[in-house]
């Protein structure tokens, strides 16, 4: 073997070991990591206000009627699933976390979790808003609920926009991806 061949085959080595260091960071797995954070921490913002706003309009008009008490829950479980949404994207990107991994996927699974939690966030405070008006709205007059029911349902399908755009992220983060030593 000629001086110029191993010269060569050492240059095709060190420029994959190069290549391979600029796509596969150690810092890659953080922005994955907190892209499984964001998107539970802000989907759980999120139920969390559409319930505690909703809980107060639910409680106040169970005194006027008693009877529509468990009716008028919709509102809370409906802001409760956006927790769960975010629960469901927070365990897909964390099967997929690994130390060394290509900054590519970690970018993707970013924004994956933050798909998924803005989209939970804004969909909660829709639901806790709707959810309040709607309750005192539909004790005074019941012929409202069914409104106020379609209305919750259009704020919930925020939420779930946003983990179909994120599942379809991290699908995507798994393909031709640069193998990281």
């Amino acid at each position: 073997m000629s001086q110029q061949a191993i010269l060569s085959e050492m240059n095709a080595a060190f420029a994959d070991v190069i290549i391979n260091e600029a796509r596969c960071p150690v810092y890659a797995s953080f922005f994955g990591a907190m892209g499984c954070a964001a998107s539970i921490v802000l989907t759980v913002l999120g139920a969390s206000y559409g319930t505690a706003k909703s809980s107060g309009a639910i409680f106040s008009s169970g005194i006027l009627r008693p009877e529509r008490l468990m009716q008028n829950t919709l509102c809370v479980i409906m802001a409760q699933i956006l927790s769960i949404y975010g629960l469901v994207a927070s365990v897909i990107i964390s099967g997929d976390l690994v130390e060394k991994m290509p900054l590519h996927q970690g970018f993707l699974q970013l924004g994956a979790g933050i798909s998924v939690g803005l989209c939970g966030l804004a969909a909660g405070f829709a639901i806790g808003i709707v959810g309040d008006a709607g309750v005192r709205a539909s004790s005074q007059q019941p012929r409202l609920y069914i409104g106020m029911v379609l209305i919750l349902i259009f704020a919930e399908v925020l939420g779930l926009y946003g983990v179909i755009v994120g599942i379809l992220m991290l699908t995507k983060s798994k393909e031709n991806l640069t193998t990281c030593m």
